[in-house]
Formats: C-alpha cells, sequence, structure tokens
C-alpha cells in the first residue's frame, strides 16, 4: 500500500501529557502515513536544538528547546525549526493538523497540500489564553480546507464559520477500560484508602468545581473521594485537603483500567463557567466502558445525550451527593447493558476512519468555505 502525504501536527498539548485525543487520533493516522508532532517549545536551553524522536511506528515528536530569552518572541525560531524538521526527513507539501491556531504565527508559509483545524476546546476561553487567540482562529478558519470538532457543542459555534465542519466527538477505546471490569492487581498507592471510593482522572484545572468537591467530601466523610491527573494552571493550595480526599499523580493510560477497578463511581464534578462550555470530556465514554456509573455536573455535551438517555447522572451542588448515594446503592453490573450498546456506536477506529475519509475527499477537490 502507497504511503500518503506527511502529517505534521500542530499541537499545544505533549504528546507525553495526559493521553487524550491528539494521542489516540495521530497514532490511528500513523497506520496511513508519516507523521511529525510538533509541540510548543521548552525554554531554558543553552543553544536552541530541535529534538525528534521516534515514539511510534511512524510517528515522531517534534519539541523546540529554546533560550529563555526566546519566549517573548519564538516564532522566527520555530518557523526555522519547521523548515529543518521538513529539509532532515524529506517531507514536501504535507497536510498540516492544527490543534493550536496560535501555530499559524510560525506555520504559516509552509507549503502544505491541505491544512486541517482539530478544534477538541474552546481554548479563548481558558485562564491564561493570549489575546489574540481568536484573530488567530478567524485566520486558520479562513485557510483550513477541513474542520473537525471535538463535540456537537463545539460544532454548533464553528458550523456558521466554515464550510466545511463536521462534529467528531472524542471517542473510546472500550476494550482498554473493559479490563477494569475484571479481577485487577490493586495499585500500591491506591490499595491503602477505604472505601466506597469515588473517581476521576483527567487534567485537574480551572474547570473543576473546587466548591463542590470539598462540599462532598466535607458532608460525607465516609467516602473516599481519588484523583488522578496532573495539576494544571491553578495552585495546588487552591485544591481542597480533607483526610478523604487523595491526590495521586498522574498515572500512565495503561494502568488507568486498574485505578478504576477500584472505584465505585466515577465523577465529573465540572464546573459550569466559560471554560466548560464547549468540552466534551471523553471519560465519560471511559467511564462507562469500565463498567462504573457515573455522575456528572451538567455539561452540555454530558446531559445531551448521556444524560438524556439515562447512561450518567446529572446533578448540580443540592443533588451531587444523592446522585452519588443512588449510584452507590446500585447493583453491580447494572446498567452496564445499556452502556455497552452505547458503546459499540463507536470507537477512535471508526472516528479515525470517518476523518481519513473526508481527508482524501478534500485532497480530491476544492472546498467551499465561508468567511
Amino acid at each position: 500500500m502507497k504511503r500518503g502525504a506527511d502529517l505534521i501536527c500542530l499541537s499545544h498539548l505533549r504528546w507525553g501529557f495526559v493521553f487524550q485525543r491528539p494521542n489516540h487520533l495521530m497514532t490511528r493516522c500513523a497506520r496511513e502515513r508519516r507523521v511529525f508532532f510538533f509541540e510548543e517549545p521548552v525554554y531554558g536551553a543553552d543553544q536552541s536544538h530541535l529534538a525528534v524522536s521516534q515514539v511510534a511506528p511512524n510517528l515522531y515528536t517534534a519539541v523546540p528547546h529554546l533560550p529563555q530569552e526566546m519566549a517573548a518572541k519564538p516564532q522566527a525560531q520555530q518557523r526555522a525549526m519547521l523548515a529543518e524538521l521538513c529539509m532532515t526527513y524529506g517531507i514536501s507539501s504535507p497536510l498540516l493538523w492544527y490543534y493550536t491556531p496560535m501555530a499559524l504565527a510560525f506555520a504559516e508559509d509552509l507549503p502544505c497540500a491541505l491544512t486541517i483545524y482539530d478544534c477538541m476546546d474552546e481554548l479563548s476561553a481558558f485562564h491564561g489564553a493570549p489575546p489574540e487567540l481568536c484573530d488567530y482562529e478567524a485566520r486558520l478558519l479562513k485557510r483550513a480546507e477541513l474542520v473537525f470538532t471535538g463535540g456537537q457543542s463545539l460544532y454548533e459555534a464553528k458550523l456558521n464559520r466554515h464550510g466545511n465542519v463536521h462534529a467528531m466527538p472524542s471517542s473510546v477505546d472500550a476494550e482498554h477500560f473493559y479490563k477494569a471490569r475484571m479481577a485487577v492487581i490493586e495499585p500500591e498507592d491506591q490499595a491503602p484508602i477505604a472505601y466506597p471510593r469515588l473517581g476521576f482522572f483527567g487534567v485537574i484545572d480551572e474547570r473543576m468545581d473546587l466548591e463542590l468537591i470539598d462540599r462532598i467530601a466535607r458532608e460525607h466523610p465516609e467516602w473516599q473521594l481519588v484523583f488522578l491527573g496532573p495539576v494544571v494552571k491553578i495552585e495546588p493550595g487552591r485544591l481542597p485537603r480533607r483526610p478523604n480526599i487523595h491526590y495521586l499523580g498522574q498515572k500512565s493510560y495503561a494502568d488507568l483500567p486498574a485505578y478504576i477497578a477500584g472505584w465505585h463511581v466515577a465523577l465529573m464534578p465540572f464546573a459550569l463557567n466559560e471554560a466548560t462550555r464547549f468540552i466534551s470530556p471523553t471519560k465519560t465514554l471511559e467511564y462507562m466502558a469500565a463498567g462504573r456509573p457515573v455522575v456528572s455536573t451538567a455539561i452540555r455535551d454530558v446531559v445531551r445525550p448521556y444524560g438524556e438517555q439515562g447512561l450518567v447522572r446529572i446533578a448540580d451542588h443540592e443533588s451531587f451527593a444523592d446522585a452519588i448515594e443512588d449510584a452507590l446503592s446500585e447493583s453491580v453490573g447494572t446498567g452496564r447493558v445499556r452502556m455497552d450498546e452505547c458503546l459499540t456506536q463507536t470507537s477512535w477506529d471508526k472516528t479515525w476512519t470517518q476523518m481519513s475519509a473526508l481527508i482524501a475527499e478534500a485532497l480530491g477537490a476544492p472546498i467551499s468555505k465561508v468567511a
């Protein structure tokens, strides 16, 4: 089979961070073509250099290392390193896949066969977002031939801004998380924690409802709240601290099922704010594949469809504890048949197959765009 054109993925997330949408999609893309995952700079180097590593077959990470004094204006060096990458690896007219519109500042002039924008979050709503991000996104939407969104809400927000936008909600590797339904060895750092356990995995940042977490732990000292994941963009001192709250840090994707196997209920205690307005949490389906009842705040892409279908309990501050009580009272395995019916409808393989077909279509014919 002939290999497709190379793809350069321009990402604001690091490959070695939480294993999520970019990792799942680019791993599958690498089955068809070489993929170069170009990350944001790391500062503090004595001399500028580009560190390229092969992390999987056909899949490479490229990380610019720059001196600290370049942090204010790194674009010229990023542009030079992108050109260096193309020259070293014989990359010609690649597909450019953007996760961050800010990458236009150094990649806009690179000749490419196709520009793709995978809008997985409304980045402008996040704490510390660059003020020029919205302008860069408008430019990227004009330039891109193909736009994907990470959820239905984002799709509706971008629909009138581009003529070839497609909702591609984040999916699930169900087989991986099914392991949580089996007898597994308890991870050492979780084993001493008493029961019942309520768990969350993912990035702990401004999207978390810290007041709700503290309230649940305070009002129910008999419940143990377990959090897996890095703390980002908020001071660790802001996190609620109680004897029954346990922050176990970031875990590898491979280890997640072993942790979830020891939970009784999976939580999504997200705040309802600008940063969560358009999120479509990948963990919703992952929790279901693990066979755990799920309690969530009213995140739009969780309410619709999972809350409406009775697959996830939706609750607010006043009803969250009651929803957990209800979930704890479930017999083991209750609801799994309906969860599994939902899971059969999607997978990362299916999502990538749909995306790949749209890429092939876009490469074959010009696409009309809406300004």
